[in-house]
């Protein structure tokens, strides 16, 4: 369901959605990227959802969607799960991370826009959204954070630095998945309703 890389290690993590009626499904891969092999594979408490690298503390976070938890991973040898942060909503979703301030960006299921410090996992925010998010993006640029939601069909732009919504874009029913190009800052939406 999520991918995210160590440039450093080079090494991908891949985030396994698993089967609730398959016993120990839910998992992660780290994969050597030169090799082209997996490395390790570690159990997770529930179905994964986005994943991103933390460059600063070389970890990983993985969004787990029940349990409503981030977990971090250690990609070092051994790899290993070194902590586990609880999300105060359901269903956390899209991930993104501001490497400079080490907040944590976490859309939820139920409508929630969470940040938390990365290292400590304290809550730091707790915004509103327009509808169940899925994917974000954060512009370290410009200070905006990006949220798709495909029901009602829009994108939610916050300011990062007070964490206040300042625009509602929309887009169309159904459009959840965007992609950011942060050389020329634009966000694309992928419309699924008229294949724009």
């Amino acid at each position: 369901n999520g991918l995210a890389y160590d440039p450093g290690r080079g090494q991908l993590l891949a985030a396994h959605v698993g089967d609730p009626a398959v016993p120990d499904s839910f998992t992660i891969a780290l994969v050597d990227v030169e090799r082209k092999q997996v490395t390790a594979t570690l159990p997770v408490p529930g179905r994964t959802r986005w994943t991103v690298f933390n460059p600063q503390a070389a970890v990983f976070y993985v969004n787990i969607a029940d349990p409503a938890v981030i977990i971090v991973v250690d990609g070092g040898d051994p790899p290993r799960i070194v902590k586990q942060y609880a999300i105060p909503a359901q269903g956390p979703h899209g991930l993104d991370i501001d490497p400079d301030t080490q907040r944590l960006f976490c859309a939820c299921d139920d409508g929630k826009l969470i940040s938390l410090d990365a290292r400590t996992g304290e809550i730091l925010t707790v915004s509103d959204l327009s509808g169940a998010p899925d994917v974000i993006f954060f512009n370290p640029a410009l200070q905006h954070l990006y949220v798709a939601s495909g029901d009602p069909g829009i994108i939610d732009v916050f300011d990062t630095r007070m964490m206040e919504r300042i625009e509602v874009v929309a887009t169309e029913n159904g459009a959840h998945t965007i992609a950011f190009d942060a050389s020329r800052d634009k966000v694309y939406a992928f419309l699924p309703q008229t294949h724009r």
